[in-house]
């Protein structure tokens, strides 16, 4: 499996001529364990035990094998995150010293020392490491992903002869793409073929993720159940109809159910923001993409139900590009809007 992805990537590698070999690459969400924990003002080193004992709480696997990293939330300024970094930046190094390049891990090590190696090196370390102290309890964003998937990424872009420069989540890189320098609480759901992953970010950063196994496939199937026609059929009825009324019914039962589930994870992701974070009255507005955001009427149909601004992400927004492609980014954009976000990563 492995090789069939090396070779795929290094296909598209040679078919775009890119002259970089420098990658971002991103975890999907619903491998990476994230949650945002309170703990009571103390100094660097008992915060780094209590995470740690924290941890165990919400990370259903044991920690030695999970690649955890943590932050303190800040109050306003955003920290950048990462989960992996192997490549030292320009604007680290004094002007005018070059230096030897970082070239990324080495051959002998291991996912957890790779990303060790990015924590003593980058100037996004741990707030606490830097003795940032808050007046109350410390909101600390904590994330984890499993070894195994971090070291077998190392291994892949290596054999694919590419540099991994970075390796992070996909909602830091939606909020990126998606949310710009907006702070305020904004909701980002990206809803792919067979999953939904809904994020809350605050001050720049997501603070609350969470995954559902439910997506545009979702949709297509019952509507192949319920109309008894193949996958084709069924399709096109979902990216023709959609959401819109059909008749003196309205919106159509299949479809809605479909996503019901969606629906009561975004109704939940936020009754659990609003409740941990009692200052907070509500969410600004909600942001679609991915491949079923461009569902006909499904923008209106959640605005409705949920009584809330809600609109399709533009991941172009910041991106200068000639005007003649807008038609072709504006149908790409919610299906590369995680790419876009990665790209953006050092800018």
């Amino acid at each position: 499996m492995e090789d069939q992805i090396v070779s795929i990537i290094k296909d598209i590698y040679k078919k775009s001529r890119l002259s970089s070999k420098r990658v971002v690459a991103a975890l999907p969400s619903f491998s990476v364990f994230s949650s945002v924990i309170s703990l009571p003002n103390m100094n660097k080193k008992d915060l780094a035990k209590a995470v740690q004992w924290e941890a165990k709480k919400f990370i259903p696997l044991p920690l030695e094998e999970m690649t955890l990293d943590w932050k303190i939330v800040p109050e306003k300024a955003p920290i950048k995150p990462i989960v992996v970094k192997g490549k030292t930046l320009a604007s680290e190094k004094p002007a005018g010293n070059v230096g030897a390049p970082d070239t990324g891990p080495s051959e002998s090590e291991t996912g957890q020392s790779f990303f060790n190696k990015f924590l003593n090196r980058s100037k996004y370390k741990s707030a606490a490491s830097a003795g940032v102290a808050l007046k109350n309890n410390l909101k600390v964003l904590l994330t984890a992903a499993p070894k195994k998937i971090v070291e077998r990424y190392i291994r892949i872009f290596r054999a694919a002869e590419l540099e991994l420069v970075s390796l992070e989540t996909e909602a830091f890189a939606l909020e990126r793409a998606l949310a710009g320098n907006d702070p305020t609480p904004i909701m980002i759901i990206d809803i792919g073929a067979v999953s939904a992953n809904i994020s809350i970010s605050e001050n720049n950063i997501p603070i609350l993720t969470r995954s559902i196994d439910v997506g545009g496939a979702s949709i297509t199937k019952a509507i192949m159940t319920s109309l008894k026609v193949d996958i084709e059929r069924a399709e096109q009825f979902k990216r023709d109809i959609g959401f819109s009324a059909v008749g003196p019914g309205g919106l159509p039962d299949t479809v809605k159910s479909a996503i019901s589930p969606i629906i009561n994870e975004i109704k939940y992701s936020i009754d659990i923001y609003l409740a941990q974070n009692p200052a907070q009255n509500k969410i600004e507005k909600i942001i679609l993409t991915g491949g079923s955001a461009f569902l006909p009427e499904l923008v209106n149909y959640l605005s409705k139900l949920l009584d809330m601004k809600v609109v399709i992400g533009d991941p172009w927004d910041r991106v200068v590009y000639p005007l003649e492609l807008k038609p072709v980014l504006s149908e790409l954009g919610p299906r590369l809007a995680v790419a876009v976000g990665l790209a953006m990563r050092e800018i």
